[in-house]
């Protein structure tokens, strides 16, 4: 399975407007969380999950995402292909990424922030991997 859009959905009529994500399936959700970077030069990278998946929505501005399936999590190829996905509070759209992924991410205007969901509560399980934002090339 590789990281996607789940495509969300706009309507507007008189009475304002409602951003809405009906293909979504929340029922593996335990826990949510936002991020908001510092500014638009900071990308939180790269970190990610050989069991946990994650999924993100942006409820302010837009994020630059990229993804990276890690071939090896003792000492990984430097030179792995790296998915990238752009996500905005335009539209409820929520990026999938599954087990085995690493991110990176960096908000595209000032004041954006993203909602991460994950599939295990906090200290559950011991699967958080880190990399130096250098390390991909």
């Amino acid at each position: 399975m590789e990281p996607e859009i789940i495509k969300g959905g706009i309507h507007s009529d008189d009475r304002g407007v409602l951003l809405y994500n009906n293909d979504f399936n929340a029922s593996d959700i335990k826990r949510i969380y936002f991020i908001e970077n510092k500014d638009t030069e900071v990308a939180r990278a790269w970190q990610g999950h050989k069991i946990e998946q994650r999924w993100f929505s942006v409820t302010n501005g837009s994020f630059l995402i990229k993804t990276i399936k890690i071939d090896n999590w003792d000492k990984p190829s430097s030179d792995l292909t790296c998915m990238e996905f752009v996500i905005s509070s335009k539209t409820l759209d929520i990026l999938y990424v599954p087990k085995g992924y690493i991110t990176s991410i960096q908000a595209l205007e000032n004041e954006s922030k993203i909602l991460a969901m994950a599939d295990y509560r906090l200290g559950e399980i011991q699967d958080e991997f880190r990399f130096e934002t250098n390390y991909f090339q």
